[in-house]
C-alpha cells in the first residue's frame, strides 16, 4: 500500500481505472470490484486511519484534491473514495476497543455510513439492540464495516459500529446522475452491538475529541462539505476539458470561447474556497464563526460549479445531449450530487449569518 504523502499521486491510477470504467459504471449503475479495490489501494480507505493502527492521517486538502482527481474520469467512484475516507474519520470517535475492532484486519478497513433513518435502538445488556433500515448508504456493496446512526430509546442520537455479517443491503438506487454511488438501503435485523462500538453523534458534530487533534476537533459542519463537494470539482474539470476540445482546434465561436473562459475561472474560484476550508480545518482550533464559513464556501462553491458546468452543457448543444456524450453523463452526475442535503446553500448561509456571541 501507499504511504500516506503519496495519495495524490496514487490517485492518478486510481482514477485511470474509474475512467476505464466510468461508462460502464453509469449504465450499469455499479462500479467495477477493480475500480473499488484500486480506490483502496491507492490509499482513500486508510486516509484517515488512526496511526496506532498503521495510518498516517493525510490532511484534508489532500484528500479533496485526491478525490477531485479521480472525479476527473469518474465522479461516482470520486464519491465513493471519498465516503471511505471521511467515515474513516468518523470511526475515530468510537472507544478504543471499538476502533481496535474496526481494524484488527489493517488499515484498510472499508467503511460507509448511514444518517437517514427512523431507527431507536433498543437498550440490551452490555449495548445496545438494532433493527431497521438506512438509506442511501453509498458504497454499501463493497463494505466491510458500517457506521449508523439512530436514537436510543432516551432520545440520544449515537453512531453505532456494525460488521458486514450483520447487515444486508437492498438495490434502490435508481437515478439520474451518480448512478454508480451504489448508495442502496441497509437494513440490519436484530443485531447486537456492544458499548464499545457506539459513541455520541453530538461529539462527531461538535469535534469534542479528547486526541484535540486537528483531524477530529474541527466541527463536522465545517468540514463535511467538501466530502461532497470535492467530486463535483473534479467533475466540472471533466466538463471544461471537454468544452475546451473545440477551441484547442480552432473551430470554436467566440460565444463558445467566452463561456469557457468564465466557467473555467467560476471552476478555479470554486476550488479555492474549498480549499480555504481544508486549511483552516488542517490548521486547527477552527472557531465558530471559521466553522460556519467553512459550511457556506462549500455551498457556495457547489453552486458556482453546478452553474459553470450548466453553461458548457448549454453551450455545447444538441450533440451534448446525445446519449454517448461524456458531456451529459458529467451534467447528470453534477446535477445529482449537487442536490445533496449537505450541499445547499440556504441553511450554510442562515448558519454563517447567525449573530456570534461576544468575546470574553
Amino acid at each position: 500500500m501507499p504511504t500516506q504523502t503519496e495519495l495524490l499521486t496514487a490517485a492518478a491510477k486510481a482514477a485511470q481505472a474509474a475512467g476505464e470504467g466510468a461508462v460502464e459504471a453509469d449504465t450499469g449503475r455499479r462500479l467495477r470490484p477493480e475500480v473499488v479495490d484500486a480506490l483502496t489501494g491507492a490509499g482513500f480507505s486508510r486516509a484517515f486511519t488512526p496511526a496506532e493502527f498503521g495510518g498516517a492521517p493525510v490532511s484534508f486538502a489532500e484528500v479533496t484534491r485526491a478525490v477531485a482527481a479521480v472525479a476527473e474520469e469518474c465522479a461516482s467512484a470520486a464519491w465513493v473514495g471519498s465516503l471511505m475516507a471521511n467515515t474513516g474519520r468518523f470511526a475515530g470517535f468510537l472507544p478504543a476497543e471499538g476502533r481496535a475492532d474496526i481494524w484488527a484486519e489493517g488499515p484498510d478497513t472499508r467503511l460507509v455510513a448511514g444518517l437517514v433513518s427512523q431507527v431507536v435502538a433498543q437498550p440490551a445488556d452490555g449495548g445496545w439492540e438494532l433493527s431497521g433500515t438506512w438509506s442511501f448508504v453509498s458504497g454499501v456493496e463493497f463494505s466491510e464495516w458500517a457506521l449508523l446512526m439512530a436514537t436510543t430509546a432516551g432520545g440520544e442520537a449515537r453512531f453505532f459500529a456494525v460488521p458486514r455479517a450483520d447487515y444486508t443491503f437492498e438495490d434502490t438506487w435508481f437515478t439520474l446522475g451518480m448512478r454508480a454511488t451504489g448508495s442502496h438501503a441497509l437494513t440490519i435485523e436484530r443485531a447486537f452491538v456492544p458499548a464499545h462500538r457506539s459513541f455520541l453523534s453530538a461529539d462527531l458534530f461538535a469535534g469534542n475529541h479528547p486526541s484535540g487533534e486537528a483531524l477530529y476537533t474541527a466541527p463536522l459542519f465545517a468540514i463535511n462539505g467538501l466530502t461532497f463537494a470535492a467530486p463535483i470539482l473534479g467533475a466540472a474539470r471533466a466538463a471544461l476539458a471537454v468544452a475546451s476540445a473545440p477551441l484547442a482546434a480552432g473551430k470554436a465561436k467566440d460565444s463558445a470561447r467566452v463561456a469557457v473562459a468564465r466557467s473555467g475561472g467560476e471552476i478555479d474560484a470554486a476550488e479555492l474556497l474549498l480549499l480555504r476550508a481544508a486549511a483552516t480545518a488542517d490548521r486547527g482550533g477552527v472557531t465558530a464563526e471559521e466553522a460556519a464559513r467553512g459550511s457556506r464556501d462549500c455551498a457556495l462553491a457547489v453552486e458556482i460549479l453546478a452553474g459553470a458546468v450548466d453553461r458548457l452543457f448549454r453551450g455545447a448543444g444538441t450533440r451534448a445531449q446525445a446519449e454517448g456524450s461524456p458531456l451529459q453523463r458529467i451534467w447528470r452526475d453534477v446535477r445529482g450530487a449537487a442536490s445533496h442535503g449537505g450541499l445547499q446553500f440556504e441553511p450554510a448561509a442562515l448558519r454563517w449569518s447567525e449573530p456570534q456571541p461576544a468575546a470574553a
